[in-house]
């Protein structure tokens, strides 16, 4: 069965782009990025920025992104997968990157949301000239990573 990503949450503003490889089962359902209860993302977000409680509605925590100057978007547009692990990823199409930097030039850093989604960026489209890419662990709840290490590791991308 092939799945969809989301559209982008990118404006004129964003300096950093976050990007995941492709939704799990979850966010799809819900239509919403890290939707996942038990997926770390929005934690470690709102922890870096120092806004606890997180907010209950996703428009909410998308403007707190953009407010910071953060974009949202994943690495593949669509692809196979059975469930919601990278690992089953077959037949995979990248998003259209090349029309993205153009329309948003004020990027200059990538943050990638686990290896597998800089593994397929960075085949598709090697080293892009003017930005600075951060490999983090993944947020997701298949990373059996605990909480804190993944925050201490996150932490050094927004120094």
């Amino acid at each position: 069965m092939t799945i969809h990503s989301f559209p982008y949450f990118i404006n004129s503003k964003t300096e950093i782009l976050i990007l995941g490889t492709m939704p799990g089962v979850v966010s799809l359902v819900k239509q919403e990025y890290y939707a996942n209860p038990r997926n770390h993302f929005w934690k470690i977000i709102y922890t870096l920025f120092d806004i606890l409680p997180i907010p209950e509605t996703f428009e909410e925590k998308i403007q707190l992104l953009q407010y910071n100057k953060i974009g949202l978007w994943d690495v593949l547009e669509n692809c196979e997968r059975k469930g919601s692990l990278d690992i089953h990823i077959k037949n995979k199409k990248e998003n259209d990157f090349e029309m993205l930097f153009k329309e948003f030039p004020s990027i200059t850093k990538i943050i990638f949301n686990g290896k597998q989604s800089h593994a397929f960026f960075y085949k598709r489209f090697g080293q892009i000239e003017g930005i600075t890419y951060y490999v983090m662990p993944s947020t997701s709840p298949a990373n059996t990573m605990s909480f804190e290490n993944k925050l201490k590791i996150w932490s050094t991308c927004f120094e």
